[in-house]
C-alpha cells in the first residue's frame, strides 16, 4: 500500500536498508506515479487557516518565464489537493519552471566553455523538488535559506533568468552579490532569500535562528519598531505569525555537525524550520551509504520529537508537493519543524570543475538519466494529452529564447568598479569610529557625593541591563548565562548568570524569552545568532571561555562576518559576541588561559574590542550593542574584579567611539602598545622604570584592536622614537607582530631603536603557578625591556 501520513509522518512501510540506488525504490514503500494515483495517493492534512492562496498555474499554452514566477507583492501558493494530483495547469506549471531551469543550467554550461563565467554548478535532476517547494510556500512571506544547488526553487520563489546570468558574469547589476559571490549563491531581500555561503550544513542554524526571530517579533511586536540612533534605524522588519522556514540541503552535508544542532534546536523549541535534504546520492564523489551510516539519513533522525517528517521520490513533483505542503501546514499550526527526505538523482557532476565519469559506473549515470525528473514530467504531458506535441514545442521554444535574451543581457552588463571592493564590508549607515559614539560619564549629582566605584564586571552587568532596557530587540544568550532554566527555582534561588555571574539577574527582569541558555554547542549559539540578526535583531551572546570557541570560528568568519558584502548590502547581522580570555589566573592551564586574538582581527568585517577597565568595558559594549557591524567583545577573566580599573557607572548612555586609544600614562623616551591585561602590567613597569631609572615611559590602551588607533600610535612613536609592542599571545604571528611590521614600514625614520615586542612564550600555558609565569609575559619582562630600549 502507498504511503501515508499518520501522526504527522510519512513512512516508508518496510524497514529493508535503502542505498539510493535507483532500483531501490519500491523497498521503501514508493511507488511509482501511476500507483499513487490509482490507490488514490496519500491522505492530505489541510494547511491552517490562512495558509494557503489560489493557484498560480499558467496556462498550457503561456510560454512566459514571468508568468510563472512569484514576486514578493504576488506571492501566492499552490493549493495542495487532497487526492495528491496536481491538476494539468499545475504541472504545466511545474514543466515550465523545471524546463527553463535545466536550460539556465545548459546555457551557463556553454558560457563557461566560452571562459565567459568561470564557475558552473547544476540543479539537474532536483528541479521537481525545488519548484514543488517553491509552489508549496510563500515568497516575501515566508522564510528561505537554501544551499547552491537551488536554481528551480528561487525560479519558483520569483527569481529570473536574467538575476542568474548576472551573478554568474560577476555583474554590477547581479542582485544576489553584486559580482561578489560565485554563481547560485542566492540572496534576496524582497523575497526572503536569505544569502547562502559556499559552506555545508551552516545555513541550517541561521534557519532556526531566523525562525526564532520571527516567533520573538510575534509574541513581542512593538519590539519590530524602528529606533533612533542604533542600528534598528536602518532594518526593516516584517514577520508573520504563521511564517514558515524553509532550509534545504544536500545529503552529504548531513554529517556536519551543524545540521544535527540545528535539528536538536529546532526540535527543542518546536520551531516552524523546514529542513529539506535534497539526497541525490552523492557528497562530490562519496556515495551516500560511505556518508551516512546505513545510507540513510530518515531512519537516522527519525526518533526527534515534534517533528512532522516523510522520505520521498524527489522526482516526483506530486509527491514532491503534497508533502511540502503538508509539512507546511504542521508548521503553520506550531506543532513543530518538518523532515523532508527527497530521493533525487544527480544527472550532471558535482560542478562543472569536475567529472563524475572517474567515480560513477555508465550503468549508474543511466539508470539516473532514466529518472531525470524532467524528462519524466514531460513525457507524462505529452502521454497524458496534457499538452500536445506542437504545444510542447512552442513552450520550450518560448522558454530557449527566454532563456538567451537573458544570458546575452548578463554577458553584455558592465562589470563591478574596482572602487567599490569595500563597500558593505562594514555598515555604511552608522559608523561607531564616529564623534557620535563619543559621549561622557553622566557627573554625580552634588547631594550623592562620589558614586561607590565598580568593577569591570558590575558595570558589564550594568550596560547590559540598561540597553536590554532601552532596546527590545537584545536578547542574551549562550551556555549558562541564565538565572536559571527552570524558573520555579528562581523562587528559592539566587541564580547563577554566567560562570563568571555578568548575566546575574537578567532572566529575573526580562524574562525566559530574552535571557536564556543554549546547548553546549558553540557554533549553535554563534550560527543562530546569524539567523536572529538578519532579521533585525540584536543577538548578544556568550562564549563560554575563548578556549572553546574554536567550533564557531566557521560560522564567525565565513558566515556573520561577511554576510553584508557578500550580500552587498541585502542583508546585515550586527550580533555582539561576549568571549571571556585570557590567562593569569593561577591555574588556568591549557584550556582556560588562552590568547588568540589576531585570528579574529584577521577577518574583515568584524569589529574586535577589548577594555582593560571598568568604564571602558561599560562605554565600548554600549557602542557594540548599538552599532550596526557585528562585534566580537573580548573581556580578560583576570581582569573583571581586579582593583585595578574600578569606575562609578557612568550612566546609561556613555560611550566610546571604536578605533580610539588611550594614553594611560604620558612619556616622552619610550612607547609600550598595547591592550588587555597588559595594559596594568605595563603601567607598573613604567612607574618601577621612572622611579628606578628615571625612564618616562608612554602607555598606549589601544581598547579596540580592530579598527585600532593608528594615529595615535604614529604620533607617539615620533615622539619618544622607541616602542614596545606587548601582548599577551604568543610571541610569534600574534596580533603585536602586525603592529610592529607597520610602526618598522611606516615611521622607519622616526625610530632610534628597533621596534620590540614582549609576548607569551612560543608555548601552551601551564597548569603550575611558576610556570605559568614564566610563560606569560610579566611587568618585570616589560621593565627590562624599557631599559634595553632606553639604552640602544
Amino acid at each position: 500500500m502507498p504511503s501515508k501520513i499518520a501522526t504527522g509522518h510519512i513512512r516508508a512501510t518496510t524497514p529493508e536498508v535503502f542505498h539510493n540506488r535507483p532500483d531501490c525504490y519500491n523497498r521503501l514503500g514508493y511507488f511509482p506515479p501511476e500507483q499513487q494515483r490509482e490507490s488514490g495517493g496519500m491522505a492530505m492534512a489541510k494547511a491552517a487557516s490562512g495558509s494557503k492562496g489560489n493557484s498560480t498555474a499558467a496556462s498550457p499554452a503561456s510560454t512566459s518565464l514571468e508568468t510563472s514566477g512569484s514576486s514578493a507583492s504576488n506571492a501566492s501558493v499552490m493549493e495542495a489537493p487532497a487526492t495528491g494530483a496536481l491538476s494539468p495547469a499545475q504541472l504545466v506549471d511545474f514543466y515550465r519552471l523545471m524546463y527553463a531551469s535545466r536550460k539556465i543550467d545548459d546555457r551557463e554550461i556553454m558560457l563557461k566553455r566560452q571562459q565567459k563565467i568561470f564557475f558552473q554548478v547544476s540543479a539537474a535532476g532536483h528541479e521537481a523538488l525545488q519548484v514543488a517547494a517553491g509552489k508549496a510556500l510563500r515568497p516575501g512571506y515566508d522564510w528561505f535559506v537554501p544551499y547552491y544547488r537551488d536554481r528551480a526553487l528561487c525560479l519558483a520563489l520569483g527569481m529570473t533568468a536574467e538575476d542568474m546570468f548576472l551573478q554568474a558574469v560577476g555583474a554590477a547589476a547581479d542582485p544576489s552579490s553584486g559580482g561578489r559571490q560565485m554563481p547560485n549563491h542566492w540572496s534576496s531581500a524582497d523575497l526572503n532569500i536569505v544569502s547562502t555561503s559556499s559552506s555545508t550544513a551552516t545555513q541550517a542554524l541561521h534557519a532556526v535562528g531566523v525562525a526564532e526571530a520571527g516567533r520573538y517579533f510575534s509574541k513581542f511586536p512593538e519590539s519590530a519598531a524602528k529606533g533612533e540612533g542604533d542600528y534598528r534605524a536602518f532594518h526593516d522588519v516584517h514577520f508573520h505569525g504563521d511564517e514558515v522556514v524553509l532550509t534545504t540541503i544536500g545529503e552529504g552535508s548531513t554529517s556536519q555537525g551543524e545540521f544535527w544542532e540545528a535539528l536538536s534546536s529546532a526540535s527543542n523549541l518546536k520551531l516552524p524550520v523546514i529542513f529539506l535534504v535534497e539526497d541525490n546520492g552523492y557528497a562530490i564523489s562519496v556515495p551516500v551509504e560511505a556518508n551516512t551510516p546505513g545510507g540513510n539519513i530518515s531512519r537516522l533522525v527519525a526518533n526527534f520529537p515534534n517533528f512532522f517528517f516523510a522520505e520521498i521520490d524527489g522526482t516526483d513533483p506530486e509527491a514532491s508537493f503534497e508533502a511540502i505542503s503538508a509539512a507546511a501546514a504542521h508548521c503553520r499550526a506550531g506543532k513543530g519543524p518538518a523532515f523532508i527526505h527527497g530521493h533525487c538523482v544527480r544527472i550532471y557532476s558535482h560542478s562543472f570543475s569536475e567529472d563524475d565519469k572517474y567515480y560513477r559506473s555508465r550503468a549508474e549515470r543511466e539508470a539516473d538519466a532514466m529518472r531525470d525528473p524532467l524528462h519524466k514530467l514531460q513525457m507524462r504531458l505529452l502521454r497524458e494529452g496534457i499538452l500536445s506535441p506542437s504545444d510542447l514545442e512552442t513552450l520550450e521554444q518560448g522558454i530557449d529564447g527566454e532563456v538567451a535574451t537573458a544570458a546575452a543581457n548578463a554577458v553584455s552588463a558592465p562589470l563591478p568598479a574596482i572602487a567599490g571592493i569595500p563597500k558593505h564590508i562594514y555598515s555604511e549607515d552608522l559608523d561607531p569610529t564616529s564623534a557620535a559614539f563619543a559621549t561622557e560619564p553622566e557627573a554625580a549629582a552634588p547631594s550623592t557625593g562620589k558614586r561607590a566605584e565598580k568593577t569591570m564586571a558590575d558595570l558589564i552587568n550594568a550596560c547590559l541591563r540598561d540597553e536590554m532596557r532601552r532596546d527590545p530587540r537584545i536578547i542574551v544568550y549562550g551556555e549558562d548565562v541564565a538565572d536559571a532554566t527552570r524558573e520555579e527555582a528562581l523562587k528559592e534561588v539566587k541564580g547563577k548568570g554566567g560562570v563568571f555571574q555578568l548575566t546575574a539577574g537578567l532572566q529575573t527582569e526580562f524574562g525566559s524569552a530574552r535571557v536564556f541558555n543554549s546547548p553546549l554547542a558553540e557554533a549553535n549559539i554563534v550560527g543562530r545568532a546569524v539567523g536572529y540578526a538578519v532579521r533585525g535583531m540584536k543577538p548578544v551572546v556568550e562564549i563560554q571561555f575563548f578556549d572553546y570557541i574554536w567550533p564557531a570560528f566557521h560560522q564567525i568568519r565565513n558566515e556573520l562576518s561577511v554576510m553584508r558584502w557578500r550580500s552587498n548590502g541585502g542583508f546585515r547581522a550586527p550580533a555582539v559576541i561576549r568571549v571571556p580570555i585570557g590567562g593569569y589566573l593561577t591555574g588556568g592551564s591549557i584550556y582556560h588561559s588562552q590568547s588568540g586574538e589576531s585570528l579574529f582581527t584577521h577577518i574583515p568585517g568584524l569589529r574586535v574590542v577589548f577594555p582593560s577597565n571598568a568604564l571602558d568595558a561599560n562605554g565600548l559594549l554600549r557602542t557594540a550593542l548599538r552599532c550596526d557591524d557585528p562585534v566580537m567583545f573580548l573581556e580578560h577573566k583576570r581582569l573583571y574584579r581586579e582593583p585595578y580599573g574600578r569606575a562609578a557607572y557612568p550612566g546609561p548612555d556613555y560611550m566610546i567611539p571604536f578605533g580610539k586609544a588611550a594614553i594611560t600614562r604620558p612619556g616622552t623616551d619610550v612607547t609600550i602598545v598595547t591592550y588587555g591585561a597588559l595594559v596594568p602590567r605595563a603601567l607598573q613597569a613604567a612607574q618601577r622604570a621612572e622611579r628606578e631609572h628615571n625612564i618616562q615611559t608612554e602607555v598606549i590602551d589601544l581598547r579596540t584592536l580592530s579598527p585600532y588607533d593608528w594615529e595615535a600610535i604614529a604620533m607617539s612613536v615620533k615622539k619618544t622614537s622607541r616602542v614596545i609592542v606587548a601582548y599577551e599571545d604568543t610571541r610569534s604571528w600574534g596580533y603585536g607582530a602586525e603592529i610592529a611590521a607597520r610602526i618598522a614600514d611606516e615611521l622607519f625614520e622616526d625610530l632610534d631603536a628597533p621596534v620590540k615586542r614582549v609576548a607569551a612564550m612560543d608555548s601552551f600555558v601551564a597548569y603550575q603557578p611558576v610556570l605559568e609565569d614564566a610563560i606569560l609575559p610579566q611587568p618585570e619582562d616589560l621593565l627590562q625591556a624599557i631599559i634595553a630600549l632606553k639604552n640602544f
